[in-house]
């Protein structure tokens, strides 16, 4: 008679059988061709700035040295330790919440996070500043708050669409809760995880430009000043650099998305 197998001689059997059931995904192609896309969209973009006649003013405000690189580097700041702060708060909570402990509190949980954006944004930015000030700290209090929920709630969905079944089979292999969470249901969850993180880090470079309102920088500093001086090639570029942005970190998310998830799936 064959020997029973152990838990860590049968859970890459038990991954295999999962990962059958779900379609591979196809070729990268749109992977491929989006950094050429980008490149082309940044070219025609410098172009017509660098050939347009610009006054005084807009030359200053478009003064790569002093003006636009310090404040694509305030932007990308501002979305990276915001998505950063997002993702320390969202994944664990998510997790807690579908635990048999605290899954009844699920639902208060969701409301909480899901009235961050039902907030206009330029009003959320508003209620911080009154309540925290100016500063680089409100603006990112703002963009925490306001992506929150596409992580928080993206968590649990991986979570939860992760068959009973295969948790049973787990559990009566001898892994303990921490493990198969650990090493089932959390890699089965990756890929929708990683689609609310890939949807977090795209709105809060968008949302980033609000942070001149609060005093945090970035690029709504340029946006900021063209509206107020009536200089459309300012306003454009300032929002141009910004759309620039958002969809480049998504192509990176993308990409990031499709080597971080687990063979098969």
């Amino acid at each position: 008679m064959t020997a029973p197998l152990s838990a860590d001689e049968a859970l890459p059997s038990l991954i295999d059988v999962v990962e059958e059931t779900v379609p591979a995904s196809r070729r990268p192609h749109g992977l491929i061709a989006a950094p050429f896309m980008l490149l082309a969209a940044a070219g025609v973009l410098w172009w017509h700035v660098a050939s347009a006649d610009k006054d005084s003013i807009e030359l200053s405000a478009l003064s790569w040295s002093d003006k636009l690189q310090p404040q694509i580097r305030e932007h990308l700041a501002l979305t990276g330790w915001s998505t950063l702060w997002v993702l320390l708060i969202a994944i664990p909570l998510g997790v807690a919440l579908t635990r048999p402990g605290l899954r009844r509190a699920s639902g208060v949980f969701l409301t909480v996070a899901n009235s961050g954006q039902a907030l206009p944004a330029y009003g959320l930015f508003v209620i911080l500043y009154m309540w925290k000030g100016r500063g680089t700290q409100t603006a990112i209090m703002a963009l925490v708050i306001f992506t929150l929920l596409p992580v928080l709630r993206n968590t649990m969905v991986g979570l939860d669409q992760v068959s009973a079944d295969v948790i049973e089979s787990a559990r009566g292999m001898g892994l303990t809760r921490w493990q198969v969470l650990r090493r089932i249901e959390l890699p089965l969850a990756v890929p929708v995880i990683l689609a609310g993180v890939r949807t977090a880090l795209v709105i809060n470079v968008g949302m980033a430009a609000l942070a001149t309102f609060t005093g945090g920088g970035g690029l709504g500093d340029t946006i900021n000043s063209g509206l107020k001086n009536s200089r459309e090639l300012v306003t454009l570029t300032g929002a141009g650099i910004t759309a620039l942005l958002a969809l480049t970190l998504d192509w990176v998310a993308a990409v990031a998305e499709r080597l971080l998830r687990p063979k098969g799936l």
